[in-house]
């Protein structure tokens, strides 16, 4: 019954439109990929004890977060400010405004950084093995 329940949540919030009656709702497709921002093809995942994390991360003005890797499937939305996330191994960066989603790349090295003079906000959805990191930080010389 779980398995047939999660399946059944899955297709709804993968759908790309519902239909609603009397136009009262809507349904914005933010992200939709089989691969990250950078283009690499996400791997398959098998999940034994499937577990999913929202976290809703605020980056201070000014500021960098450490750099880091994701080794678990994960997408953002950035609710607020802006945001710049440079992949360690070429410099390539995506730059973020408010109301941009991204598919995160898994397992490469990067960081995010808010240049401007207003905080950022971003949502992010994780989906991993119950108990599994889904941060890890790069130790900085």
């Amino acid at each position: 019954m779980k398995t047939a329940l999660r399946s059944a949540v899955l297709c709804l919030a993968l759908s790309s439109s519902f239909a609603f009656s009397a136009g009262q709702s809507s349904t914005e497709v933010l992200a939709h990929s089989t691969t990250s921002w950078d283009g690499t093809p996400l791997e398959g995942v098998h999940l034994e004890n499937p577990e999913v994390r929202v976290l809703r991360i605020a980056i201070a003005p000014n500021s960098r977060l450490p750099i880091h890797k994701h080794p678990v499937i994960n997408a953002g939305y950035l609710t607020k400010g802006e945001l710049t996330v440079v992949r360690l191994s070429d410099g390539k960066k995506l730059e973020m405004k408010a109301g941009d989603a991204l598919v995160e790349m898994v397992d490469e090295w990067h960081y995010g950084e808010n240049k401007s003079d207003e905080p950022a906000e971003i949502v992010v959805v994780y989906a991993g093995n119950e108990g599994q990191a889904i941060t890890v930080k790069k130790e900085e010389l």
